[in-house]
């Protein structure tokens, strides 16, 4: 693996870190307190083809490598990793990926070339109120009437929830086949029978939208199927493993800007005379989540040239999940120390990154659901119940 990024890689990640700086990092302190999220920003990405980055160009995509798209990701999430989940974990890797990748070629050409154009925003609705990391024990139901398939039930901790124009809803056609009997559902909003309820008040990444969805006797078309019926199940993992990787970008891109903060911090604070970048244990702490950083990147890079190359890249996926949502949150709270009683305070943006990481550990399943999935990948077991 050649870790030098290309002429292309290097222009896209300078035009995305441009764009954070100028459009997401004055407000971000703002739409935090404020819980608001921008579509204004939204649409900005979409003009500059960072939506849908890694779909290919037939489908209204940039064409990027899944490596670029993960170097978009980084420098956003440097910048707000609440815009991150809302533009780009959940609109291209959530709902626009599997699409391209078990859609029809109707559903393909209906929903993905308006999603990069930022005309639709997508969501990805699988996590219930009883039902999380046990995916196979999904509430929502739906049966065939004739005509249309018709969904009952609830999503709750919807990231887009409330904005979205169509989400990617995954309910139950079998319950006897367990995972075997999941489906996964486009429904658009608008729907008889669909409605959505923003949720407020969370911790972090509170500059994104999220919504419980509800869905009562919603009538879906059989053609808005991803995928076949009973196929939700695998639809909906490989969803999870792009956005892991996605995740993990972004993670890096918080420890990153914990980092760049601290640093520039510690050199102009000055204690007993000298900046405190001069004490050694202020080094300590900023040698140590250098080294974690520079490996949970690598550890991206690895994944994302597995993913690149069409072979198996769940395992990594997991890895650089894992140990990079750990990194950033281990990175902002020694950049809180670093501050003092000023990094306490909103005053200063780490301690909204220590937020963020936080919601990140809990993104695409928490570490203790990575470590499951690493420890089956390499033991051979199969996911399916």
């Amino acid at each position: 693996m050649n870790f030098d990024l290309t002429d292309e890689q290097v222009m896209v990640r300078n035009m995305a870190r441009e764009f954070a700086l100028r459009e997401i990092i004055p407000v971000a302190s703002e739409d935090d307190q404020n819980e608001h999220y921008r579509p204004e920003t939204t649409q900005k990405m979409a003009a500059l083809g960072l939506l849908g980055a890694p779909l290919s160009q037939q489908y209204g995509g940039a064409g990027f490598d899944y490596i670029t798209y993960l170097l978009i990701c980084e420098e956003i999430a440097k910048a707000s990793p609440g815009v991150f989940t809302t533009c780009l974990t959940v609109h291209t890797s959530l709902f626009q990926m599997p699409i391209l990748s078990f859609g029809s070629q109707e559903l393909k050409q209906r929903f993905l070339p308006r999603t990069t154009k930022g005309e639709l925003l997508g969501c990805f609705g699988m996590t219930e109120p009883d039902s999380g990391s046990d995916v196979a024990s999904l509430g929502m139901n739906a049966r065939f009437d004739g005509k249309n398939w018709l969904l009952n039930g609830s999503k709750m901790l919807i990231s887009n929830g409330g904005i979205a124009d169509v989400a990617l809803i995954f309910a139950q056609t079998d319950r006897a086949k367990g995972s075997r009997g999941i489906t996964a559902f486009l429904v658009e909003r608008g729907t008889s029978g669909f409605s959505t309820r923003d949720l407020r008040g969370k911790l972090g990444l509170r500059d994104s939208n999220t919504a419980e969805l509800i869905l009562q006797d919603c009538p879906v078309p059989a053609e808005n199927i991803v995928g076949e019926v009973g196929e939700g199940f695998r639809v909906g993992m490989y969803a999870l493993d792009c956005a892991r990787l996605s995740t993990a970008a972004a993670c890096v891109g918080v420890a990153q800007a914990a980092i760049d903060i601290a640093v520039q911090y510690a050199r102009e604070r000055k204690q007993f005379g000298k900046p405190i970048a001069s004490f050694q244990l202020i080094q300590e702490m900023v040698a140590d989540v250098v080294a974690e950083t520079e490996v949970a990147r690598y550890f991206v890079y690895r994944a994302g040239y597995l993913k690149d190359k069409e072979v198996p890249f769940i395992r990594e996926a997991s890895i650089a999940k894992y140990f990079a949502a750990e990194v950033a949150v281990r990175a902002a709270q020694k950049a809180i120390k670093i501050h003092g009683g000023y990094g306490y305070s909103n005053e200063y943006p780490v301690e909204r990154y220590l937020r963020d990481a936080i919601g990140l550990q809990l993104y695409e399943g928490t570490a203790e659901i990575q470590k499951l999935i690493i420890g089956r990948e390499t033991l051979g077991i199969s996911a399916f119940v």
